[in-house]
């Protein structure tokens, strides 16, 4: 359990007396993550082997919640959102890559035609509970409801901001296909996502439907949804190859030289979907700061940059809009293209059009 968001959802659960994951889950869970070699001494473990904080680190994180004085940890007013409607998606062209911003790391793209979702978050609060834990600061563009069929659902990991139960559950019935870390897919089978329509993955493995690659490719984090289940799924980041683009979304890591290894063999990438917010002092081994973000995208061989991961919760001790400026004054330090459009703005992948600072 690392950072205030795990530190936050390990207090709540342990306050309530819930365990939310049973034995029988745990099982399986461990059932599946045994086939990787990432898996071992019960648990999976980062290519990079960090030092684990214990539970003094963590409640000294709860002490700083608790004591430290934060400043505009949300906005003031309402923050600029386009709604969007079945009738805009459709119009898209069906030749092209075409990119969303819902929220937080959530994003629907529009991929030859076909629609996918990358970590759909829809709840009002990332947490175990509806009446505690970080709640939402906009609303999402779009319902589930008013989305098109999905062809495809991915996810980087299984924390609460990534993996939405009530959202999985509702798309369950209107997606083909869900793709997702090794163990995850214990969890998709309890919600009611039928067995047929999961595809789990390990580091590095690739999926190729008909033109299009998908590749699970690693992340310096963790995983965890309670305080038995730590470790026991695997986190990571996908590559995703048509045949004209190239897109990286980052799920959530800290900085290492996985980077460099995924842009070498992927890369270049025509845009980079990459992690920037929520990140700390006390967790820096899992979380980037904006300026190590910028340079994880140039070490992917990134032509252009979409910051997420940002703008939706409360999940660290920084303002709300810090990620957004440090990360564009590193952007034009570097002389990265930086595209940051608005909620619900649809951008084409290639076509990028120049965005302003929509959160001044």
């Amino acid at each position: 359990m690392r950072g205030l968001k795990g530190a936050l959802a390990g207090v709540a659960a342990l306050g309530a007396g819930v365990l939310m994951m049973n034995h029988d889950l745990s099982a399986e869970m461990t059932e599946t993550a045994e086939t990787s070699d990432h898996f071992y001494a019960g648990s999976f473990h980062n290519s990079q082997k960090k030092q684990q904080p214990g539970l003094k680190k963590t409640l000294g994180i709860l002490g700083r919640y608790l004591t430290e004085k934060r400043v505009d940890i949300a906005p003031s007013g309402a923050l600029p959102v386009m709604p969007l409607s079945r009738e805009q998606l459709d119009a898209l062209s069906d030749d092209e890559v075409h990119v969303v911003k819902l929220g937080h790391s959530s994003v629907l793209l529009k991929v030859q035609g076909a629609y996918w979702l990358l970590d759909p978050v829809f709840s009002e609060r990332a947490s175990p509970f509806s009446f505690l834990g970080p709640k939402r600061f906009h609303p999402t563009p779009i319902s589930i409801e008013a989305l098109p069929p999905i062809e495809r659902v991915l996810i980087s990991h299984n924390h609460y901001d990534h993996l939405d139960k009530a959202a999985v559950k509702k798309l369950a019935a209107k997606t083909t296909e869900f793709l997702v870390p090794l163990g995850v897919d214990a969890s998709l089978k309890k919600w009611g996502v039928s067995e047929e329509k999961i595809r789990t993955f390990d580091w590095w493995q690739e999926h190729q439907h008909g033109e299009t690659l998908v590749v699970f490719t690693p992340t310096q984090h963790f995983s965890g949804r309670s305080l038995t289940d730590g470790n026991q799924t695997l986190w990571g980041s996908w590559v995703i190859h048509t045949p004209d683009t190239r897109l990286y979304f980052s799920g959530d890591s800290g900085y290492f030289d996985g980077f460099q290894a995924i842009g070498k063999k992927y890369g270049p990438f025509d845009l980079t979907l990459m992690e920037t917010g929520a990140y700390d002092k006390d967790w820096a081994s899992v979380h980037m700061t904006p300026e190590e973000s910028a340079q994880a995208h140039l070490d992917l061989q990134g032509k252009v940059m979409m910051p997420i991961h940002n703008g939706t919760f409360d999940l660290a001790f920084h303002a709300w809009y810090e990620p957004l400026e440090r990360v564009s004054e590193a952007a034009r330090i570097r002389g990265i293209a930086l595209s940051t459009p608005v909620f619900g703005q649809p951008v084409t992948a290639k076509q990028i059009p120049e965005t302003g600072a929509w959160w001044r």
